[in-house]
């Protein structure tokens, strides 16, 4: 595997170039200097809620996971992202208009590693969450890697891109839980049936603690390699508060915590102590 070693980031104003809702969700194209040029799929953005011309106090950053980077208007490399309205932040963020300007920095973390040869692939997503697989398939592509891509979510409404995921990957397995797309059921239910029929060597994750857990699980299970994006509550979103805290296990079997936002997001499955990372945010 090639290293997913930390990207420098930059620190910008950006600008709403366009604003689009599909489903439960909206996706957001930012022109943001430097950030697409430096982006790796799995790396992330954190951006400050309010108006820069507010002048008035913010809640704090909102982590967003970059979906794609693509030439738009006329720039090389526009930033998209996808944005659940959840919460007063959230709302503020799917409430943007083209011509809207936004303090970003990024692109921020560790981002997925790469093989280094062409190897069997299996990409697992839930929700919204699944924003950094479509890149990281595109990129495992170009390395002549089979990808097969799993998505789940709720409803049809909160599944993410199932179209282009059947443009992108070699097999798609779709799966909700209420069955309105695809298998009903959850990701957990057809992990194993995936794994074994993709040969898989290497699965790649993102998406709600449960189902990380439940992949680095199966894919230990099937002798695969795990790499797991987690998503934490972030403070300053660069490493400094050691506010995210993620408890792992060493390469020297030593237990020690790790920072989601700048050891991570993406950390090996087989490295995360999953049973006490549920246990300190229940």
């Amino acid at each position: 595997m090639s290293a997913g070693g930390p990207v420098s980031p930059v620190h910008v104003t950006g600008e709403v170039l366009a604003s689009k809702r599909i489903g439960a969700f909206w996706h957001l194209t930012l022109v943001a200097p430097g950030v697409g040029e430096r982006f790796r799929p799995g790396t992330f953005l954190a951006v400050s809620v309010g108006s820069p011309d507010e002048g008035r106090t913010r809640l704090a950053r909102r982590a967003l996971w970059i979906h794609q980077v693509r030439p738009l208007g006329g720039y090389a490399a526009t930033v998209q992202v996808v944005v659940e309205p959840v919460g007063p932040g959230t709302r503020w963020l799917a409430g943007l208009e083209r011509g809207d300007r936004v303090e970003v920095t990024g692109p921020l973390g560790r981002p997925f590693a790469l093989p280094k040869e062409p190897v069997s692939t299996v990409l697992v997503g839930e929700g919204y969450a699944a924003a950094p697989l479509f890149s990281l398939a595109e990129r495992l592509r170009e390395r002549d890697c089979p990808v097969t891509l799993v998505l789940g979510a709720p409803d049809e409404a909160r599944l993410l891109n199932a179209l282009e995921a059947r443009r992108t990957a070699r097999a798609v397995t779709v799966v909700t839980r209420d069955g309105s797309v695809g298998a009903r059921g959850g990701i957990a239910d057809v992990l194993d049936e995936v794994l074994r029929r993709a040969g898989a060597d290497v699965v790649y994750a993102a998406g709600p603690t449960p189902v990380l857990h439940a992949v680095a699980l199966a894919a230990e299970a099937h002798g695969a390699w795990s790499q797991t994006a987690l998503e934490q509550p972030l403070t300053c979103a660069t490493g400094l508060c050691h506010g995210c805290p993620v408890p792992v296990v060493g390469e020297d079997g030593v237990a020690r915590t790790a920072r989601a936002c700048a050891d991570g997001p993406v950390l090996r499955g087989d490295r995360v102590r999953w049973d006490d990372l549920a246990g300190a945010r229940s």
